[in-house]
């Protein structure tokens, strides 16, 4: 008996005829291995093949897809459409002709059901953070914000995956507190966590011009995403903090404070310097900006001595009282 270069075994002539059948099952189970054998469903595939073995394949019927034998489960290989949740929608429309739902998370620990393993869109908010503080003539700078991703025809498999969100960070106390760093978002998928991280917080400043620190954002959680930087206080010598994965907050200038680093770009320098640009996105059916930078402190005499770093009134912008929380949303089509 021989066999062929990918191993298949087979009889040749001068085999005896009494190796025949040794030959023929030794076949026939490297088909069952290498084949794509069809069952009416997972419970029948798992009666016929109690112990399967890494690498073997086979299709459903049922669902008419096909799976392959990973060493521990049996996980889709081909054929893969949407995914579909059990949770409640928040929402539901039609797009150029495809219908959608979705699902927003925006505060606490949740469970995530998904019921039919599949692609799904998503997006990830990390919390924003607080402006920095201020008083007696000192001017805070903004928060930054939180990172946003947007993750298309992200393979979701069946099962509960926990989603954190982030309140975002609290504002600097007066009169010379750092604004709390945002935190991290995430959501967990089959014990690999996908996070989204916080602003860095603003600093206050003094109108002397003494340079505040630097507060860059979050380091990235697990090698993924990472926020923006806050702003810095009042004086021209006083830098915005600095974050090399996202963007810059900018110093403050000329007696006021610079603004928090956006998820769509830098801070502007002081005074009262705006926060940077959110994203907009659509996953919702609706045009939406998150994850804008807190504007600097106002400079304004009389207005509020020693006003803290403003807010980007969205979801994960950084904020000016506290930093605007995160947000997962998880969007799947229904036809």
């Amino acid at each position: 008996m021989a066999v062929t270069p990918v191993g298949n075994p087979y009889v040749e002539p001068s085999d005896l005829v009494a190796n025949y059948p040794g030959a023929s099952e030794a076949l026939a189970e490297r088909i069952d291995i290498v084949g794509v054998n069809p069952f009416a469903n997972a419970a029948a595939r798992d009666a016929a093949i109690p112990s399967p073995v890494q690498g073997q394949m086979c299709s459903l019927n049922d669902d008419n897809k096909g799976y392959r034998y990973d060493g521990s489960a049996w996980v889709l290989f081909s054929g893969a459409g949407p995914a579909n949740f059990t949770n409640t929608a928040t929402g539901s429309y039609t797009d150029t002709g495809i219908d959608y739902k979705f699902v927003s998370f925006l505060s606490g620990t949740n469970n995530l059901v998904i019921d039919r393993a599949g692609f799904a869109d998503l997006l990830g908010v990390g919390g924003g953070a607080g402006g920095g503080g201020s008083g007696g003539g000192n001017f805070g700078g903004g928060g930054g914000a939180g990172a946003l991703v947007y993750l298309p025809r992200f393979y979701l498999p069946a099962g509960t995956h926990t989603v954190t969100i982030d309140a975002g960070g609290a504002a600097g106390s007066n009169p010379s507190g750092t604004g709390a760093t945002g935190g991290t978002t995430s959501i967990v998928i089959s014990g690999v966590t996908y996070s989204f991280g916080g602003g860095g917080g603003g600093v206050p400043g003094s109108a002397t011009g003494v340079s505040p620190p630097t507060t860059a954002g979050l380091t990235e959680t697990g090698g993924l995403f990472s926020g923006s930087a806050g702003g810095g206080g009042t004086g021209g010598n006083a830098g915005g903090g600095y974050n090399p994965s996202g963007n810059n907050g900018a110093g403050g200038a000329g007696g006021g404070a610079g603004g928090g680093g956006g998820s769509g770009g830098a801070g502007t320098a002081g005074g009262a310097g705006a926060g940077g640009l959110g994203r907009t996105s659509s996953i919702t059916g609706a045009s939406v900006t998150r994850s804008k930078g807190g504007q600097g402190g106002n400079p304004v005499a009389g207005t509020n001595p020693g006003d803290g770093g403003g807010g980007g009134s969205v979801t994960g912008g950084g904020g000016g009282s506290s930093g605007f929380a995160g947000q997962i949303i998880v969007r799947v089509s229904t036809n």
